[in-house]
């Protein structure tokens, strides 16, 4: 997958996972790209844990790869700052 598609694909899965956490007034399109990167490596990495290999199996599982990583970093993010 190309940089682009890391970008957009980032931003879509952080700007959903900002809204399920509800810190979607709190960031900005930057951070909704960084957290859904950063997401997207938490979540491949914690899916490689359990040995499911997300490398190649689509647009789709990649979004939802990222999404469940960026709510899980936002998650961790709100309990370490004690964010309301």
């Amino acid at each position: 997958m190309g940089i682009i598609a890391w970008i957009i694909i980032g931003g879509l899965a952080g700007w959903v996972a900002s809204k399920i956490m509800k810190t979607d007034a709190q960031q900005g399109i930057i951070l909704n790209i960084v957290v859904g990167i950063v997401g997207a490596l938490l979540g491949g990495f914690l899916l490689g844990l359990f040995g499911m290999d997300m490398a190649g199996a689509g647009l789709i599982a990649s979004f939802l790869t990222a999404l469940l990583g960026a709510v899980i970093l936002l998650f961790v993010v709100k309990a370490v700052t004690k964010r309301a």
